[in-house]
């Protein structure tokens, strides 16, 4: 087991960061680990990295025990915390020696280069981390966690103030490095998940509330989304006449969302409200589920 984590509290205070989280992670698994804000997310990494210990559990990379916070588990370790530290008056090949040296790695230019190719950052090279945008200063972090080859990363956030392109790069990039290394990755950005991920872990409140393969949850979330536009702004006293189990949210002036977990035609029931009432309906369709909404279902 890459990971491993059972009945793990963690407090600030009378705040409860974590409360009896449990998970394991198998080898070159690519998982998910997502969460509002102040769910518990970069709390729960901190911890599989040794910065701060939790106050009850038990957690381990690789059957090495966190607590002991060891050399040779951090060895195994590849971490990019959301707030990516870099030494902003270093030149990025300096920073990449400097990293490599602290790792005592062997034949270091060699892997300085690759790993400088690895994540797009040729052009780059001889500038001050300071002077770069953000999106190349995120492939620096990336890189520094990469560059001793660990077989454990855990990113936090790792495509923060990337362009469209750079996304798709660093995407691509992680998922090569998922058939050599098991990778726990935080994101808000629900593609990503859906492009990366085998298996996403939700966690709400400091509680897991998901565990599960991405297309499962899809499958076993909302049955039906459906999107309408109708001819009139004000409708909401009318959505009462709906069954209980259909949920509506307004996302434009004239255009509804409406979901549902019963395997009655939605469409169906829409069309015939409006006919009951007067409506005209100006489009209605039918949206694939997406990690979005499965997101929204367990943190709501």
């Amino acid at each position: 087991m890459a990971i491993e984590v059972r009945e793990l509290d963690k407090y600030y205070g009378s705040q409860a960061a974590l409360k009896n989280v449990s998970f394991s992670i198998q080898d070159r698994e690519i998982v998910g680990f997502l969460g509002p804000n102040g769910a518990g997310k970069s709390t729960m990494m901190k911890i599989l990295t040794g910065y701060i210990p939790p106050d009850k559990g038990y957690a381990s990379i690789n059957g090495i025990n966190v607590d002991e916070t060891s050399l040779q588990l951090r060895k195994q370790i590849g971490y990019l915390p959301e707030h990516n530290p870099l030494y902003h008056d270093m030149y990025v090949k300096e920073f990449l020696s400097f990293i490599s040296a602290v790792y005592e790695l062997k034949n270091s230019d060699a892997r300085i280069r690759e790993i400088i190719h690895l994540t797009g950052l040729e052009q780059e090279k001889t500038k001050k981390i300071g002077a770069l945008s953000k999106g190349y200063r995120q492939r620096v972090g990336l890189a520094q966690a990469i560059i001793h080859d660990p077989s454990v990363l855990i990113l936090d956030e790792p495509t923060t103030g990337l362009d469209p392109n750079q996304l798709d790069e660093i995407r691509q990039l992680i998922k090569n490095l998922g058939k050599e290394k098991t990778v726990m990755l935080s994101t808000h950005i629900m593609q990503e998940v859906e492009a990366i991920c085998d298996r996403v872990i939700i966690i709400n409140k400091g509680e897991i509330v998901a565990n599960d393969r991405t297309e499962n949850l899809k499958q076993n979330s909302i049955k039906q989304v459906v999107l309408v536009e109708f001819d009139k702004v004000e409708i909401a006293g009318l959505l009462e006449q709906l069954p209980g189990n259909v949920l509506s949210e307004q996302t434009g002036l004239n255009l509804w969302k409406f979901s549902t977990t019963a395997p009655e035609d939605l469409r169906k029931q829409i069309f015939d409200l409006a006919v009951k009432n007067g409506l005209t309906v100006l489009s209605l369709s039918k949206q694939e589920q997406n990690m979005e909404d499965v997101f929204k279902r367990y943190t709501n």
